[in-house]
């Protein structure tokens, strides 16, 4: 039985983060919104073998689609860098001393945001920019395809945070041939840049949510940069990635999120854990 706890919170998450003692957390990852100028969506559907379906498979067998729903949010902000700032500078506020502060972000913001944590935390305390790589999607023909985030890592003390360094999972070498059979069985630790895949449209951990980012990604932050029982948070928590990463790495965890689609999505994900709260703002 797994007996860590969860609380997932509907509500306005600067409210919510002011309500927390100091030195509360021990990890932090957000995943906001990106700022994209655009209404994000995504739609779920359900494709089933039929003679009369309305779209080509493999070896030309077509199927029927079933759309089960979508979910969408508007992802545009005025002053994007002030909207997060006073989110980060009580994130930083409720951070243990030996806590870190993980900000996942794409290109369109992240150098502004860099500029800006580095004002709240201090240069000293940034510790790596992390290249999160995929290869899905559609490609573009005027400039080279963006296929990557950016994810910043901030400790309150540039000299005493947690790095699990044996929770590392492992990954190939490239050429095996070169390091002999025993480094080539164990395989080697990642270095800042992460190549992963995003959550496929036909995964088994697919919810439906516009932003939801893999569990490979969360469970190596969590496993790496905290220990069992921990308190983990994450107030721009969408499908409750970072909520389910921690529960199986037995950490407690409090998710917060503003949609009223992200927590229907979060009660049906976590219907398997019985120790969870949900509070309403």
């Amino acid at each position: 039985m797994n007996d860590a706890n969860l609380e997932i919170h509907l509500g306005d998450n600067l409210k919510i983060l002011k309500k927390f003692k100091d030195k509360s957390i021990d990890l932090i990852y957000i995943d906001p919104p990106f700022n994209t100028g655009k209404i994000q969506s995504r739609t779920r559907i359900k494709t089933t073998r039929s003679d009369d379906g309305d779209r080509i498979g493999f070896k030309g067998q077509t199927y029927k689609t079933e759309i089960l729903g979508k979910q969408s949010y508007k992802d545009i902000f005025d002053d994007y860098i002030e909207f997060l700032r006073e989110r980060i500078i009580e994130a930083k506020r409720i951070l243990k001393p030996n806590g870190s502060f993980f900000l996942h972000l794409d290109y369109r913001e992240i150098h502004y945001a860099k500029v800006m944590c580095d004002e709240i935390f201090g240069r000293e305390s940034f510790i790596n920019e992390i290249i999160w790589s995929y290869d899905y999607g559609a490609r573009s023909k005027s400039k080279w395809s963006a296929k990557h985030d950016n994810i910043l890592w901030y400790a309150i003390n540039p000299d005493d945070y947690t790095f699990n360094y044996d929770e590392i999972d492992r990954i190939p070498y490239l050429a095996p041939n070169l390091v002999g059979p025993e480094k080539a069985a164990k395989g080697k630790t990642p270095t800042d840049s992460w190549w992963h895949t995003i959550v496929s449209p036909n995964s088994k951990e697919k919810t439906g949510y516009p932003t939801q980012k893999p569990m490979g990604v969360l469970n190596r932050i969590i496993r790496v940069h905290s220990n069992k029982n921990d308190k983990v948070l994450d107030f721009f928590a969408g499908a409750g990635t970072t909520g389910e990463a921690a529960i199986q790495n037995k950490r407690n965890a409090i998710l917060i999120d503003n949609y009223d689609q992200a927590v229907k999505v979060m009660k049906k994900r976590f219907e398997f854990h019985k120790n969870t709260k949900y509070l309403t703002h």
